[in-house]
């Protein structure tokens, strides 16, 4: 029984696997049947779109064609055009040049008929020609024969005469002429320099040797002077000025020639007293940041200076040097205003004659630059500011207004003779210098006296507004080695008995004339 069962269950999983082979097998066959049913369905909807693509694609390349077809056509018609008109242009062209042609031709044919008629024309003045030389041969014959000279001779007779008379009229008109533009030269000059002084606006500035300090009340004077006069002693010692304590109410008088080292006082003395503070320490303190001020001050008035002269950039030393001179004086006028005032009065006279305005600002500004260091170094301000210029890369014609302002060399620009001439005008306007003319002229006399009273000497020059003195000397008296040693006495006795800014020239000239007479 167990064993007929285990039969059943064998048959029966038998029976299960064919069928379930059975059923894979008819899957199979399902599914390849739907698939070749799919594919060729696919392939039919393939050939369909392939076929269509074809149809439009065939459609568009029709339409491309005849697109084409009508570009190539249009083209084809616009050439055709443009060429018609090219090949009618052409066609005027041609004609044009044929009937210049024409023209040219007619022309050539009258020039002919003229040079024909010129010929003949020629020919007849030559036969002319001829015969009136011969004439003129004839006659001229006759002339020498009747006058006894020969063609040459008579040539040079007449040259002679007509030069002779030439001269005497050129002579006559140069002089006329030299007369008349001297007139005219000097005529314009006034007018140059009154125009200029005109239209210069000049500040009429006279510096003195003092300054005054207000003081809040009469005890602070002792507290300046100090126990047994230390703090006084201070203050001089360390500026150099001399302080002047006396019964003036409320007030300290500042003396000293150098107004670099009294504003430095003033400036110290003023924070002391605001202060209320003096003694040596602290007045070493106060002169110290009173001497940073002041230079703080000084650049700011070179630059204030450039700025209305008008000068477009200078080296910031020569600006500082420049604001020195704001505490330097000559005569009593202050030496950066009387810059700034030949700085103007340059270019108003270089506008007027066509001169570089800009350079000769430049140069009028410089002129004195010197003066900001001649009390500490040796040399005139003239030699002093032209090295300065050099220092700093000026351009050589402002070096050499520098050094020519006062006629110590020759002037190598009209600029330079501006220069001179500006200076001049600001020195000797009313007001300029606190000297009289009685001491200006006394001065001069002094110094041609001292001059003329020495062995030698036959006449002399105080010239260049007292900076020169031009001594001539007898020729037959005084021989060349002798020159040196009388322009040395000169200057000495200058040095001894006369009072004068700056520096004198002594020029001593000796001249030796030959003198011979035709008889």
């Amino acid at each position: 029984m167990f064993f007929v069962g285990y039969i059943y269950i064998w048959v029966v999983l038998l029976v299960f696997v064919i069928m379930l082979g059975v059923g894979i097998l008819i899957g199979y066959i399902v599914r390849k049947k739907i698939s070749e049913a799919a594919i060729g369905s696919a392939e039919q909807e393939a050939i369909k779109i392939i076929e269509r693509a074809s149809g439009e694609a065939e459609s568009k390349k029709k339409e491309l064609l005849l697109e084409a077809k009508e570009e190539g056509i249009r083209i084809k018609k616009e050439n055709e055009k443009e060429h018609k008109e090219r090949r009618a242009e052409l066609a005027t062209l041609e004609k044009r040049l044929l009937s210049k042609e024409e023209h040219l031709d007619k022309k050539m044919l009258s020039f002919e008929k003229k040079e024909d008629a010129l010929a003949v024309k020629s020919e007849k003045f030559e036969l002319k020609t001829a015969d009136l030389q011969k004439k003129i041969d004839e006659q001229q014959n006759i002339l020498e024969r009747l006058s006894g000279l020969t063609s040459d001779e008579a040539k040079s007779i007449l040259m002679a005469s007509i030069e002779e008379e030439i001269e005497i009229e050129a002579s006559a008109f140069i002089k006329e002429t030299e007369a008349r533009t001297k007139q005219e030269a000097d005529k314009r000059a006034f007018e140059i320099i009154i125009s200029a002084i005109q239209r210069c606006d000049v500040h009429h500035i006279v510096e003195s040797t003092v300054s005054v300090v207000n003081l809040p009340n009469d005890e602070m004077k002792g507290r300046i002077i100090g126990r047994e006069g230390r703090n006084i002693r201070a203050i001089e010692s360390l500026t150099g000025v001399d302080l002047i304590i006396d019964d003036t109410p409320e007030a300290v008088v500042l003396s000293g020639f150098n107004a670099y080292r009294r504003e430095i006082a003033k400036i110290a003395l003023e924070k002391l007293i605001s202060d209320g503070r003096i003694h040596p320490s602290r007045i070493e303190e106060c002169v110290n940041k009173a001497t940073k001020e002041v230079e703080n001050q000084i650049f700011e008035e070179g630059e204030a200076a450039i700025f209305e002269a008008g000068i477009a950039k200078l080296h910031p030393e020569l600006i500082r040097h420049l604001g020195r001179m704001k505490f330097r004086t000559s005569y009593g006028q202050n030496v950066l205003r009387h810059s700034i005032e030949v700085a103007k009065l340059c270019g108003i006279i270089a506008d007027m004659i066509g001169e570089d305005v800009a350079l000769a600002r430049r140069a009028g500004l410089l002129h004195d630059i010197g003066k900001s260091i001649d009390q500490d170094n040796e040399g005139t301000h003239v030699s002093l500011g032209a090295d300065l210029c050099r220092k700093y890369k000026e351009n050589k014609i402002v070096v050499n207004a520098v050094e020519a302002h006062h006629g110590d060399v020759d002037p190598i620009s009209n600029i330079a003779v501006i220069v001179q001439i500006a200076d001049a005008v600001s020195a000797s306007r009313p007001g300029a210098r606190k000297e009289t003319l009685e001491i200006y002229i006394n001065r001069l006399k002094k110094l041609e006296e001292i001059a003329d009273a020495h062995k030698g000497v036959d006449r002399s020059f105080a010239i260049q507004a007292g900076r020169e003195l031009r001594v001539i000397i007898r020729p037959d008296e005084i021989d060349d080695r002798a020159m040196p040693y009388l322009a040395r006495q000169i200057a000495q006795k200058i040095e001894k008995d006369v009072e004068y800014p700056g520096h004198v020239k002594i020029s001593v000239v000796r001249e030796t004339r030959a003198i011979e007479y035709a008889k």
